[in-house]
């Protein structure tokens, strides 16, 4: 196999991409409309209604998923759609880490969608912004 002369976007990253879109709208729609089930499921003590509300914080999951799915499509010229979601996923981390834990208490359901669903997909969408950056360098430097 030989290597590439040019930077390239694969197709497993543009994929990688679309399937963070998908996850964060599919967690996004369970806080919006699943919130008291879903929180009460985290909580330390599973059943109690805590009284948090989880519709903002859904609605937010559902705009940035939409944002990166969007994003996986023309990963070149929509970078910058890649950047909203990484911000979107921080600012999604962030809230949960102040607002929610302090509610729910830290465990392993906290923790695994703390880490799992928000901070995680962190990394390949960064990945995949410095990669589209390079190859539009490269495409504006050569065309």
């Amino acid at each position: 196999m030989e290597k590439a002369s040019f930077p390239q976007y694969s197709m497993t990253m543009r994929g990688i991409v679309l399937i963070t879109g998908m996850y964060t709208v599919a967690w996004g729609a369970f806080f919006k409309w699943f919130g008291v089930a879903l929180t009460g499921w985290l909580a330390m003590s599973p059943g109690q209604d805590l009284g948090i509300s989880t519709n903002f914080y859904g609605s937010l999951g559902l705009i940035v998923g939409t944002l990166i799915f969007l994003s996986g499509f023309y990963p070149i010229n929509w970078k910058w759609l890649t950047v909203i979601g990484i911000v979107g996923k921080a600012i999604m981390a962030i809230w949960f880490a102040v607002t929610f834990i302090e509610v729910l208490g830290w465990n392993k359901r906290t923790g695994f969608h703390l880490f799992f669903n928000e901070l995680l997909w962190l990394i390949p969408l960064t990945i995949s912004f410095l990669k589209a950056r390079k190859v539009e360098k490269y495409l504006n430097t050569k065309y």
